[in-house]
């Protein structure tokens, strides 16, 4: 049972996301979403999910070599946007930090929830280049139809994850301080720095060797 290929991808998965990094990684996100913007936020976050993950499952392959583009692409893509939201937060530039100055009167009304919710929160935050090489791999791996359908519910069950994980960064958002916060917002902005650092990095490793092996 724990060979399964399809529980051997949800704990690659997992692991990868690792939900307790994840939750700080979006707390400044969510700071000024309201409870229905946030269960929105969530079940949008679930389903751009489950659709990445099962394109990347069914049709990652040829989709890739239809468009000429690798993994490794996606992999430094995602660092790049990714550093332009984490480094701000680095340095105190943005969220709590600057709403320290602002008077009561000025405080920024709740962002809109598809403004955030492809980027940076789907892409690079949740899901990437490495999730989707992940995908392609066990697609590779699968022998028959049967295969494929219990690896498809293993990434359903990965998507509710990120979901759940979302909606429970609202909740502690609101638990904490404003100290707190710009605190969460000095350390999450050195965490996603260092991923996205960690994501140029290895995509363009990746690009220069696959050039160098052609």
């Amino acid at each position: 049972m724990t060979s399964h290929p399809a529980l051997i991808l949800f704990l690659a998965l997992f692991g990868l996301y690792s939900p307790v990094a994840a939750l700080a990684s979006y707390l400044p996100i969510v700071r000024t979403f309201d409870e229905g913007q946030l269960i929105r936020l969530a079940l949008g976050l679930a389903l751009n999910v489950t659709v990445f993950v099962l394109i990347a499952l069914w049709v990652g392959e040829p989709l890739l070599k239809l468009l000429g583009i690798s993994t490794a692409a996606l992999t430094a893509t995602g660092g790049i946007a990714l550093a332009f939201a984490a480094i701000p937060l680095m340095l105190g530039k943005a969220g709590a930090v600057e709403e320290l100055d602002k008077p009561a009167d000025e405080t920024e009304p709740p962002a809109n929830v598809q403004s955030v919710l492809f980027t940076p929160v789907t892409f690079p935050l949740t899901v990437g280049g490495t999730t989707f090489a992940f995908c392609v791999a066990a697609a590779a791996e699968a022998d028959s139809l049967r295969d494929k359908l219990f690896l498809s519910i293993a990434l359903l069950l990965f998507a509710a994850v990120t979901g759940l994980t979302m909606y429970a960064a609202g909740h502690v958002q609101r638990r904490i301080s404003l100290k707190g916060a710009m605190l969460l917002d000095r350390v999450a902005g050195i965490l996603l720095t260092a991923i996205a650092v960690i994501l140029l990095a290895n995509g363009f490793t990746d690009l220069v060797t696959d050039r160098l092996n052609r």
